[in-house]
């Protein structure tokens, strides 16, 4: 349900101000929310925080002589927070001189003389011809957090993109563009080289926050509640998220942790569409979003943004370590934390990461690219996703691939969009070798891999899909890896002469079992995976049944 826009009187006569809004509320209340008071001060402090909150003023009513500042000074006051409300000057007969004037000096719309008995000729006609005339011009205000910021900031991406992530609708003001933003940090004292600011619905504010400190204020949980847990679940991807709707419905005591936000690679994918039961696919945000509240149905603890920083083990328990050095008991511990995006190793693109060169689809960036050339780095399903969702936006969308076409690395559902796609263009057989700019990301360089020629382009923007790197590097515990870093489970475990030495159990380790009894991996983290969506889903479900197997025998 919107807000209602706000009918605002302001009288230090406190019988005057009672009868003024008996009126008003009698007649306006059911479209209108009617606020009073005695000072000009208190008036004053409440527009600050209505403004604060992305409340909406319709009128200002104001008695002329004041104790503390005459009506007119206080209607002009006002202005500086709502220009756009309707101005009323309230006022006896006496002061007609004085309303005269103010419909001059601060575009008074009109004035009103006391008393106004009765109020169906003498008040209402006058403010229903006032708010028909603010209704023609009204647009709601976007109702919740706003994001006040420089466009090209990276401190602003990892915000948004936090936000948009965790499925929490929020307003970008850029503060080049936006007077809103610009009188905003005004009326609150912010200084430009502070920013980002995020305001909340409730009328506070942060300034340059971190992401804890963000998801504290909207009531997310950042330290467990129990002392020991029969599972907890590190990474919050596909293969995390059904684990834990596993773990939860099976009646294990199950947290879930997550360093950023629920869904992994696969929730920045805009469209999902070879996915089991979507016909017309569904997007990574919206499986995400379906797999949190099943999971919380079924009782499960969620952390975010939360990060694991240790594993140790001690007489068959798990001691997780955070990275606020707060720790967590558990008996057992599935690993889905996935995989990164590699980093493109080229001048210039470390100094424009966040500004204009983003990893991954950076959904929150695309209505920056409207009229833009962008270019995508990567031939798989992500950057096929992620090139259909930006032509929506971009003028025109590079793929550049390092290969003679898309078909080795990329399902044909998707190559036979992007051939349909007329502001789609494959770019074969190139690199981008360079990134260029000032503040920002405004050109790149492109390398033909076999002539090894070169050509400047512009670029409003670049998104790099390569490599899958799993984000293992964080656990010490000697838990084995391949050459690539992904984690080694089941039988995979007997050909390496470390395991035979570690491996102290009779049995041998379950199917996604690593090389650490009770500690278990699912998903792109784990060597062999398919990197599918469906499967990692497959790989949490099977993975609480090991836990299960485990938890029996020990």
């Amino acid at each position: 349900m919107s807000k209602k826009p706000i009918i605002f009187a302001v009288d230090d006569e406190p019988q005057v101000l009672s009868a003024l809004q008996r009126d008003l509320r009698k007649q306006y209340r059911k479209n209108y929310k009617v606020m009073s008071t005695t000072s000009v001060k208190e008036a004053l402090e409440t527009l600050q925080e209505l403004k604060n909150k992305n409340e909406t003023v319709a009128i200002f009513l104001s008695d002329q002589r004041m104790p503390e500042m005459l009506g007119v000074e206080y209607l002009e006051k006002a202005m500086e927070f709502y220009p756009n409300a309707k101005r009323v000057l309230v006022t006896a007969y006496s002061d007609i001189e004085a309303a005269i004037k103010g419909i001059n000096d601060v575009q008074l719309d009109y004035y009103i003389t006391k008393p106004w008995d009765p109020p169906e000729e003498k008040l209402f006609p006058v403010i229903d011809d006032l708010l028909g005339a603010w209704q023609m011009s009204y647009r709601p205000d976007f109702e919740g957090i706003r994001i006040i910021g420089y466009q090209f900031s990276p401190k602003s991406h990892e915000i948004k993109d936090f936000l948009a992530g965790n499925l929490v609708p929020y307003q970008w003001l850029d503060i080049e563009q936006s007077e809103d933003a610009q009188k905003l940090i005004e009326l609150n004292n912010i200084e430009r080289k502070d920013l980002p600011a995020v305001f909340f619905t409730d009328g506070t504010f942060l300034v340059n926050p971190s992401l804890s400190e963000i998801a504290q204020k909207g009531g997310r949980k950042s330290e467990a509640a129990e002392t020991m847990y029969d599972v907890t679940i590190i990474g919050a991807g596909p293969a995390g998220l059904s684990a834990a709707v596993y773990g939860g419905s099976e009646g294990l005591k199950t947290l879930l942790i997550e360093r950023r936000a629920p869904g992994g690679q696969a929730g920045t994918s805009s469209r999902i569409e070879n996915y089991l039961g979507f016909p017309s696919g569904l997007s990574g945000q919206d499986l995400s979003r379906r797999a949190i509240t099943q999971a919380t149905r079924f009782g499960i603890e969620f952390l975010s943004p939360a990060e694991v920083t240790n594993i140790e083990t001690k007489d068959g328990y798990k001691i997780l370590t955070l990275d606020n050095g707060k720790t967590i008991n558990t008996r057992t511990v599935v690993v889905t934390t996935g995989v990164d995006y590699r980093k493109l190793e080229a001048p210039g693109m470390n100094d424009f990461t966040g500004a204009g060169i983003y990893y991954g689809a950076a959904t929150t960036e695309a209505a920056a690219c409207k009229n833009k050339d962008v270019y995508i780095v990567g031939g798989g399903n992500s950057a096929g996703q992620g090139a259909m969702y930006l032509a929506k936006f971009a003028r025109h969308v590079y793929i550049t691939v390092r290969k003679p076409d898309l078909s080795s690395s990329m399902s044909q559902y998707l190559i036979d969009q992007i051939d349909g796609t007329e502001n789609i263009t494959v770019v074969p057989f190139t690199n981008i070798v360079e990134a260029k700019g000032s503040d920002h990301l405004e050109g790149v360089v492109l390398e033909n891999t076999q002539t090894k020629e070169q050509e400047d382009r512009e670029a409003g923007a670049l998104f790099i899909f390569i490599g899958a790197r799993p984000y293992t590097q964080w656990i010490d515990l000697s838990v084995l890896r391949n050459q690539r870093g992904f984690l080694e489970t089941g039988r995979e475990l007997l050909k390496y002469h470390e395991f035979h030495k570690d491996w102290k159990g009779a049995r041998e380790p379950y199917l996604l079992e690593t090389s650490v009894p009770g500690i278990f991996a699912a998903g792109d983290v784990r060597a062999g995976a398919m990197n599918r969506v469906a499967s990692a889903v497959g790989e949490g479900a099977m993975a609480i049944k090991f836990v299960h197997e485990y938890l029996a025998d020990n």
